[in-house]
């Protein structure tokens, strides 16, 4: 492996952690083995006038120990051998001889050296252990960490940033992260400085199709330099993870790829969950859009139906009863279809009109207008249709021309008169007055009627949206949503809002545009 033998690439990362790292590995273990044996060696020899040989076999122990727990299981076997060979030398009569003047010192020998052997074994095994617990507790962190930073994303932009980022902190490699679909693949985030060769793609797709590890350490594509895991999650394959490692750790740790495995599988799994997500939504968006079609064409054909029905009376009673009907009730039908008709024209233009501001294609003919004339002409356009209801008119003085599309700010003049008739209590009057604030023209429409809701003020300018207000007439729910739309395309704001006391007033503020600035040049 890339590092020592049976050593993963997270465990190296724990081991170069540790404070002995630098004694764990190569010939410095055997050395500071050696260097233990003689300070024990020395101290022995320092404590002989006060101890007895048997009691200096501990300190030879205490140096097995210390060696098994910081340089390893070889290098504590090498510091037994040396501490019986030490102690028979050194202390053993006669000294500074290898030669035994009491045989039961070979006992003591044997015991030395296997109570060595037993305790490096046991204590490398108790650190061995440990390294694995800090790995699994790296590893199970990592993966936390990958499942919230996963959790969090909204989006496969930063889902693949957060996979990127938390394997290139896991791994100490190099990741990107390829998404899509067969021939479709493309990179959606990488490690910085990690560039893609060209046929990493084509590897990535065959990893895709297969669904099986591919690249560097694996039996498929092992000329790869990269090695590619595929994210399966289900029946579905969301991508390709490319990693750069060195080929043994994928080749012969299992602990590794079943790691590998595991980051792969929650990254599918969020990918997955994003797809659903976005299934789920356009699923509620083909639910939202369908109601509303419903919606629309329920109120179509209503609002079709019922002048259609009225000329279609008027008309079949003049035809079918003429000859028994008087003048005056003949004029009266004809005066009905006509006002129907006209009711029916109104209701397509306004729908002719809505499309033409939802495609964008209102094209605005502006032209200095004088609105005194703009508010005259809206009132005589709907005075047949008042009944006597009176309109107060209230403009400042010397009101400038205004750049404005006079057909279409007539439209939403009537538009906004209608919508007052029909809120408009009887015996009540509506209201029209402007004036200028700043460079702006404001335009309001009043009326006394029973107001709107407060909840229902920021709707009343969407489409086919109807105040559930019992006292008004039905209607499209168009002729507001035109007004804004055309208000809007001017440059200018509308709102509604309710009066004191009783009734609704409608706001109209528009740009003064570049006619008032020659009118007041002329001035």
């Amino acid at each position: 492996m890339s590092e020592s033998q049976g050593t993963s690439t997270l465990e190296t990362a724990v081991l170069r952690s540790r404070a002995h790292a630098a004694w764990y590995r190569g010939g410095g273990a055997y050395a500071a083995s050696v260097a233990l044996v003689a300070v024990a060696t020395l101290l022995c020899d320092l404590a002989r006038p006060y101890l007895s040989p048997v009691n200096m076999v501990m300190g030879y122990l205490l140096v097995v120990v210390l060696a098994a727990l910081f340089l390893g299981r070889r290098p504590a076997v090498l510091s037994a051998f040396l501490g019986v060979l030490a102690f028979d030398f050194y202390f053993v009569p006669p000294r500074l001889s290898f030669r035994i003047a009491d045989k039961e010192y070979l006992v003591t020998f044997l015991a030395l050296f296997t109570v060595g052997l037993v305790i490096s074994s046991l204590v490398a095994k108790a650190r061995e252990s440990l390294d694995a617990l800090r790995v699994r507790e790296r590893q199970t962190a990592s993966l936390y960490r990958l499942s919230r930073d996963l959790a969090a994303a909204t989006d496969t932009v930063s889902l693949a940033a957060a996979a990127v980022a938390n394997l290139e902190d896991s791994l100490g490699g190099q990741v990107a992260l390829i998404l899509g679909r067969e021939e479709e693949l493309a990179l959606a985030a990488a490690s910085s400085g990690f560039a893609l060769p060209p046929e990493a793609l084509q590897v990535a797709e065959w990893c895709l199709r297969s669904r099986r590890l591919a690249g560097a350490g694996t039996d498929s594509y092992g000329g790869d330099r990269l090695t590619y895991v595929p994210l399966k999650a289900l029946a579905e394959t969301h991508g390709v993870l490319a990693l750069r490692l060195e080929e043994q750790d994928v080749r012969q740790d299992v602990e590794l790829q079943r790691l590998l495995s595991a980051y792969a599988t929650q990254i599918a799994m969020a990918l997955e969950r994003l797809r659903l997500l976005r299934q789920a939504q356009e699923t509620r968006i083909l639910k939202e859009r369908e109601n509303l079609e419903r919606a629309l064409l329920n109120s179509i054909s209503h609002d079709l139906r019922t002048p259609l029905t009225a000329i279609t009376g008027a008309l079949s009673a003049v035809l079918e009863e003429g000859e028994k009907l008087n003048g005056s009730s003949r004029t009266d039908l004809l005066q009905t279809a006509r006002e129907e008709a006209a009711r029916l024209n109104r209701f397509v233009g306004n729908l002719l009109d809505m499309t033409r501001l939802e495609a964008g294609v209102l094209q605005l003919k502006k032209e200095p207008c004088d609105v005194q004339d703009l508010i005259g002409t809206a009132i005589a356009t709907v005075e047949a249709r008042l009944c006597g209801m009176p309109v107060s008119v209230r403009l400042a003085p010397e009101l400038p021309l205004v750049s404005l599309d006079f057909v279409l700010m007539l439209q939403v003049l009537v538009n906004l008169l209608d919508n007052a008739l029909k809120h408009a209590a009887t015996g009540g009057e509506l209201e029209v007055d402007a004036h200028v604030e700043g460079e702006r023209l404001v335009l309001g429409v009043a009326d006394r009627g029973p107001g709107v809701p407060e909840a229902d003020l920021p709707h009343i300018f969407e489409k086919f949206y109807r105040t559930p207000v019992p006292e008004v007439v039905g209607g499209t729910g168009l002729g507001l949503s035109i007004c804004r739309g055309i208000v809007e395309a001017h440059g200018g704001s509308i709102r509604a809002e309710n009066r004191k006391g009783k009734g609704l007033k409608i706001v109209v503020e528009v740009p003064l545009g570049a006619a008032a600035e020659g009118r007041a040049d002329e001035g």
